[in-house]
């Protein structure tokens, strides 16, 4: 049965902690990650401290990973190295904790609360990328570690995230203009030198997401992060890019995910 569960959600450029209620967001911080991991410590007991109310069941956390058994090991975007996050919040607070990668949280909570699917693939794509595989209803894990597309590579040696994250973007448009944009400053641009980043970026992005469409033939690929808050454009021309490398000889969907927050609704299912 549903009930009140304090989820937290630990990405590269934001860290959200909400309280949940019946799968709903009813309460909602969200901070700036901290760059050292006595700052992140701090703000998650605050925010968790904040939120915490005497029903809550437990705590549910969707972290950047790579992670193991509740252990945040080297994560390339987090000031975090084998840090026990699930130990540490259970020492704090005396509540259940459960902890998983945060792209196959936001998998799981379209399985449960979005698409709901039997098949499908999500990509989280922010400061880095990452991914979650549901096939026959189930969350694709392998040993462990399954699901790290962010890592896949497809261009002399560069990954997917390298070539598609939000850091390369900044890269980018530093080179190009002088300062970090990310992509929905770009696409307000509306000038050549912005068109050239993104029609390289989403090149990028229609490789990989049409190489996953050809391995595994999804009833559809769901987008998630912050990518998401680039609009309808920018998806047009991911479509567009993707569909290039499929050869499948059906279409398959590619969409924005429809959560508000699947990050932390992902996480409260951990309990729930």
């Amino acid at each position: 049965m549903a009930g009140k569960v304090i989820a937290v959600d630990l990405g590269g450029t934001n860290l959200r902690v909400s309280l949940v209620e019946n799968n709903k967001v009813v309460k909602y911080i969200k901070n700036r990650t901290p760059k050292t991991q006595k700052e992140l410590e701090n703000l998650l007991f605050k925010g968790v401290e904040e939120l915490m109310e005497k029903d809550v069941k437990g705590i549910g956390v969707a972290s950047a990973g790579p992670l193991e058994k509740g252990i945040i090991k080297n994560p390339p975007n987090l000031p975090l190295r084998n840090y026990n996050i699930k130990a540490a919040l259970e020492k704090r607070f005396k509540k259940r904790v459960e902890v998983c990668n945060d792209a196959h949280s936001v998998a799981f909570a379209e399985l449960k609360l979005g698409v709901k699917k039997k098949n499908f693939i999500v990509l989280t794509i922010g400061t880095g990328v990452g991914g979650g595989i549901i096939i026959d209803g189930k969350l694709y894990e392998g040993r462990g570690y399954g699901g790290e597309m962010g890592h896949i590579i497809l261009d002399d040696g560069k990954s997917f995230e390298k070539l598609v994250g939000w850091k390369y973007t900044k890269e980018l448009s530093k080179k190009a203009f002088g300062k970090e944009l990310i992509v929905s400053d770009l696409i307000k641009l509306n000038n050549p030198k912005s068109k050239a980043i993104l029609n390289q970026i989403t090149k990028y992005l229609g490789q990989g997401i049409g190489s996953l469409i050809n391995v595994f033939d999804p009833e559809v690929v769901v987008l998630a992060g912050g990518v998401k808050e680039t609009g309808q454009v920018y998806l047009n021309m991911i479509k567009k890019e993707a569909e290039k490398y499929v050869i499948l000889p059906r279409k398959t969907p590619i969409q924005w995910s429809k959560l508000d927050h699947p990050g932390v609704l992902g996480a409260s299912l951990l309990i729930n």
